[in-house]
């Protein structure tokens, strides 16, 4: 007798660290192009993405675990001043975050690296659609234990 598994989509918990409005809806039509459930919170930049991980001024967090994905352009307060700020807090500094940016500076590339982002990735890399980030991110869920 063989046994069959039903099996329950994942569900990708993301805060979307973004001011970029087509940037954040070509990442949510790549995710529904790849039919991969997810839930997607967005900041509008650092400041806003602090607010809503602490629950602040009516904010609500995403669901945990939930993988930040943060622009570093970006008014207030930049991604490289946020995710320091993340890495400085007992409750945030194991998060998984990846730094998605248009920036080539090798500066910032070795800043996110030496506050420990699981990946820089460049726009331009993973093109306009943005499915192949959306299927590297649900391959690194599938694979990977988070906290």
């Amino acid at each position: 007798m063989s046994s069959s598994r039903i099996q329950v989509p994942r569900v990708i918990n993301i805060l979307l660290v973004e001011d970029d409005d087509g940037d954040a809806k070509a990442l949510a039509r790549a995710f529904k192009k790849a039919r991969i459930a997810n839930n997607i919170v967005r900041a509008l930049d650092g400041v806003d993405a602090l607010e809503i991980l602490n629950g602040v001024n009516g904010k609500v967090p995403p669901p945990s675990p939930c993988i930040l994905l943060v622009d570093l352009n970006m008014p207030r307060m930049d991604g490289i001043e946020l995710i320091r700020t993340l890495r400085s807090e007992e409750q945030w500094k194991r998060s998984v975050i990846f730094v998605l940016t248009t920036s080539k500076r090798d500066e910032d590339k070795q800043a996110a690296y030496d506050l420990n982002v699981a990946g820089y990735i460049s726009k331009a890399a993973v093109a306009e659609d943005f499915l192949s980030l959306i299927s590297f991110i649900d391959l690194y869920v599938c694979i990977v234990e988070m906290p």
